[in-house]
């Protein structure tokens, strides 16, 4: 049974860092692209960024650009995001999902088949 689970989240600071993990079992890792997702209090869900099966990067949402990082490590199935000099802006729940492919848009989410439950990043003083 495929499960993706996320882990990382915390409060922060403003400026702070963290990084989210995104275990991912029942499947051959490898063989797929993930992205990272997140979604605000009465906001729709965005793309953040995705990687791909063999580890390119494709920023789905500018704000994060130079800040946040995507990777993954197939020895272990698990893929990280990253963030850092966060902004409260960037206060969400952030989710993992797997995709045959990176779509060339982070609108759309229904390239992805399996998603994780979420997990809560606070930025605030």
């Amino acid at each position: 049974q495929l499960r993706l689970v996320e882990s990382g989240g915390d409060w922060v600071q403003p400026g702070g860092s963290l990084r989210l993990s995104c275990a991912a079992s029942g499947l051959r890792f490898e063989s797929y692209a993930v992205g990272w997702f997140r979604q605000a209090p009465g906001k729709g869900r965005e793309g953040v960024e995705c990687i791909t099966r063999s580890g390119g990067e494709i920023i789905y949402n500018e704000s994060v650009r130079g800040r946040f990082t995507i990777s993954r490590d197939n020895a272990q199935n698990t893929a990280y995001l990253q963030m850092n000099s966060l902004k409260p802006e960037d206060t969400a729940v952030y989710f993992c999902a797997t995709a045959e492919e990176c779509p060339y848009s982070g609108k759309n989410v229904w390239a992805f088949k399996s998603w994780g439950q979420g997990i809560q990043v606070t930025v605030s003083s």
